[in-house]
């Protein structure tokens, strides 16, 4: 990242939504691996798999590495700070601010992503001052169009992204929410 990419802060605690995104701690280690170990999740998203206790440890890694270089921040999902329920991810990349989630399985249908991706999208318009935050989904992942809908987001008219990830070929299409 160039030295004029703003830093991250060390901490970070967002709030609303009856949310509290917190930062992943290691007291989260134990907690990861029933929240990412997934077929969905291992299907719709790059996090690997299958996810046990060391990927837990090398995601707790990667998130503090990624927000030391300026890159992303990754945050745990809770109702009230506490016990994990997913994940949200911010990331400024090329494309532009980009907003990333996964809800273990146990917890979804509560609207954990949708208010999640509403918070984070507030921060990055608040305290980041992005014009416009993005999602990437699949066409065929139903839940996470039904997030970005929900969220306020409409689909973008640019070429889709495509690629392979876990030795499956994707075609990302990308949905936008602009600054009010």
């Amino acid at each position: 990242m160039s030295s004029t990419t703003l830093s991250f802060p060390e901490r970070i605690e967002l709030t609303g939504e009856g949310l509290v995104l917190r930062d992943w701690t290691e007291e989260d280690l134990t907690a990861m691996p029933e929240l990412f170990d997934h077929p969905d999740i291992a299907y719709w998203t790059p996090i690997v798999s299958p996810f046990d206790e060391a990927a837990s440890l090398a995601r707790l890694d990667r998130a503090r590495h990624l927000r030391a270089e300026g890159t992303a921040v990754l945050l745990a999902i809770t109702l009230d700070g506490g016990a994990p329920l997913g994940e949200v991810m911010l990331r400024r990349s090329p494309e532009g601010t980009e907003i990333g989630y996964a809800v273990g399985p146990a917890h979804r249908g509560q609207g954990l992503a949708v208010r999640a991706v509403r918070v984070m999208a507030a921060y990055a318009f608040e305290e980041l001052a992005a014009d416009r935050v993005i999602l990437e989904l699949e066409a065929e992942n139903a839940a996470s169009v039904a997030v970005a809908t929900k969220a306020g987001f409409a689909l973008l008219d640019v070429p889709p992204i495509t690629g392979e990830e876990k030795g499956r070929p994707f075609v990302l299409q990308t949905w936008g929410l602009d600054r009010i």
